[in-house]
């Protein structure tokens, strides 16, 4: 018999999971060591999963906790002459968190345009950008060849990347 989370624990979850992928490039861009960059990461996890309050910005929380454990970390290495300095750390922090309100912000624009999409053709982009899919399959499976896969797709990128830049733009000056 499995238990039913908390609401905290869920909570934490929730925010954790959408969190993670730019917290671990957040990580990663401040530890170029792989390995290092996953201790890190553990340590991290650890501190916000014991000092989870329901923060209301988790994520700008989880990325202070983050810098702060990559920092640590550094002063813990500082004898090696190949380790960042804080000042180094900081501008990285701050540069990789520019990048991700930017690549937040066109993983949103990408979603708005896929649902502007007519049904058959969000299908097809689904379809073809799942992982594993082989064009040659799918091409078959639908009756085409694959040329023809390659060019309707390559239409519809045309079509989003348009959309996504327009978007964006509308945002900018919103």
């Amino acid at each position: 018999m499995s238990e039913t989370p908390s609401p905290q624990n869920e909570s934490f979850l929730r925010l954790y999971a959408e969190a993670e992928l730019s917290l671990r490039g957040y990580v990663r861009a401040m530890l170029p060591d792989r390995h290092e960059a996953s201790e890190v990461m553990q340590e991290v996890i650890v501190t916000l999963w014991q000092k989870f309050d329901g923060a209301e910005d988790f994520k700008n929380w989880a990325f202070g906790v983050a810098r702060l454990k990559v920092l640590q970390h550094l002063q813990r290495r500082q004898r090696d002459r190949h380790v960042f300095g804080e000042e180094l750390v900081n501008k990285l922090a701050e540069r990789q968190a520019e990048l991700e309100q930017g690549h937040a912000a066109q993983r949103e624009a990408l979603e708005h345009c896929l649902q502007k999409l007519a049904e058959p053709q969000r299908e097809l982009v689904l379809r073809a950008y799942t992982k594993g899919t082989r064009i040659e399959s799918l091409a078959a499976q639908r009756g085409e060849t694959a040329m023809a896969l390659y060019k309707k797709l390559h239409r519809i990128r045309q079509a989003l990347l348009e959309c996504v830049r327009k978007t964006l733009a509308q945002e900018e000056l919103a």
